[in-house]
């Protein structure tokens, strides 16, 4: 067998694989054999068919599956012991039809796309803006209040009021006004607040239990989400309602009653007893958010980090060849227009994809299975004392991660998860940060510009 390499051209180049009858003869001889042992045809005893019968039957797809085989191997073989860099996977150059019944020797040419060489030189010339974001007292004070609804205590009261939960029997009517036997009926709860007209918040104040009353629900609540969930439908459901008016009769009033700041909600809150006054719970409530709002800031470092390699690290991909092989490796059938119109796209995440190979290739970044497993204890602790939860010995934290790990999806996810902070601390130190303080709602302002 002989393998050629031909010279790179526009990010792209050729192995031609040259296969005579004595490469793969052997093999095929050896499986006919034992075809030929376990064949059992009319006429012969088993084992004793001739070996022409055999050859007539069988040898054309032996063939056509051992140098296949044999191809692969030998094709792959040479692009790591040649170190060919490659992107997407070698092409066949011709659809010709082989005549694998009439020939014994072959040739194959193969389309290569070749991967660009350059470097990632980062420097405290590279700048990049880094948001610390800060919990203003407005967004304090609305978690406060809503520990306080959370640790609140419920009652039921004979007359609403804004802010409310009232529950409901809503029953769709016909026509002509009346119960339709055959509509709708549900029983749900109506948060007051949550209706935006006041005109229809009103209907439900005041109100006791078995007051009635008419209201068209489409007007009155806008969210298509929450109505269809209120009357337990599909939103196409909703869409196609015979009739949009209801009765609602009033069932029960639910009143919650926010906790007081005291003591005891600062105890049931951290259980610790380090929190001894309002002033100390809210500068807490702080801390903790702000420390919450440091994933988003790592998230939107990590989104300029991408925009700002990508623009300054010039080189070039082998479009043609990419193109082409989109269109043959896609599931779904694609054409090259349909590629074309996408191919911006993907070749911007291609280049951040091998800009980010070469920086943990060269900062030696990697994750074993102690990072993931220690990676994943630390994620399991967290989530058990968000959740109010003790914290369970090592052992148990350990079983916990590793039977979390058993999911293969899971598995990347956290993978995935471990090596966006690793990296990140990587650009962290090589990139010369501007950091700038800004509240959560301009925040999240900026995000959405970007």
């Amino acid at each position: 067998m002989k393998i050629t390499q031909g010279k790179a051209k526009n990010m792209m180049t050729t192995i031609k694989i040259e296969v005579t009858e004595s490469d793969y003869s052997e093999k095929v001889t050896d499986i006919l054999k034992r075809y030929r042992k376990d064949a059992v045809v009319p006429g012969f005893r088993k084992g004793k068919t001739p070996m022409s019968i055999i050859e007539k039957q069988y040898k054309t797809s032996v063939v056509v599956d051992e140098v296949n085989k044999l191809l692969q191997d030998s094709l792959y073989k040479h692009i790591t012991e040649n170190k060919v860099k490659v992107l997407g996977s070698p092409m066949p150059l011709s659809d010709n039809e082989i005549d694998w019944k009439n020939n014994s020797d072959f040739i194959f040419e193969y389309e290569v796309g070749l991967a660009p060489e350059f470097d990632v030189k980062i420097s405290k010339k590279d700048k990049l803006d880094f948001y610390k974001i800060e919990a203003d007292k407005k967004l304090v004070d609305n978690y406060c209040n809503d520990i306080a609804k959370r640790y609140g205590k419920m009652s039921n009261p004979s007359k609403s009021i804004a802010g409310d939960l009232v529950y409901c029997l809503i029953q769709q009517l016909d026509s002509n006004g009346n119960i339709d036997s055959s509509g709708i009926s549900n029983e749900a709860t109506v948060s007051i607040d949550t209706i935006k007209e006041k005109k229809y918040q009103k209907m439900f104040i005041g109100v006791e239990p078995d007051v009635k009353f008419n209201l068209n629900v489409k007007k009155v609540f806008s969210n298509k989400s929450d109505l269809s969930a209120m009357l337990k439908i599909s939103q196409g459901e909703l869409e196609n309602l015979s009739n949009d008016l209801f009765e609602f009769t009033i069932i029960r009033i639910n009143r919650l009653a926010p906790a007081v700041f005291d003591n005891e909600l600062f105890n049931k809150v951290y259980p610790d007893g380090k929190i001894k006054n309002l002033k100390e719970f809210k500068n807490k409530i702080k801390e903790e958010a702000e420390k919450s709002f440091e994933v988003e800031s790592d998230r939107m470092l990590k989104n300029d980090v991408v925009l700002y390699l990508v623009d300054k690290i010039k080189f070039d991909l082998p479009d043609e060849f990419l193109m082409k092989w989109l269109v043959k490796s896609s599931e779904k059938p694609l054409t090259i227009d349909q590629v074309k119109q996408d191919y911006p796209q993907y070749s911007k995440s291609l280049k951040w994809q091998l800009i980010e190979n070469k920086i943990l290739e060269e900062h030696k970044v990697k994750v074993d299975n102690d990072d993931l497993i220690n990676f994943t204890k630390e994620i399991v602790k967290k989530q058990m004392q968000q959740y109010g939860q003790a914290v369970s010995d090592d052992k148990q934290i350990a079983d916990i991660a590793e039977n979390i790990l058993k999911n293969e999806d899971e598995r990347k996810r956290i993978s995935n998860q471990l090596f966006d902070e690793k990296t990140l601390v990587i650009y962290k130190e090589l990139f010369k940060l501007n950091q700038k303080s800004i509240s959560y709602d301009d925040f999240v302002k900026l995000a959405t510009e970007k």
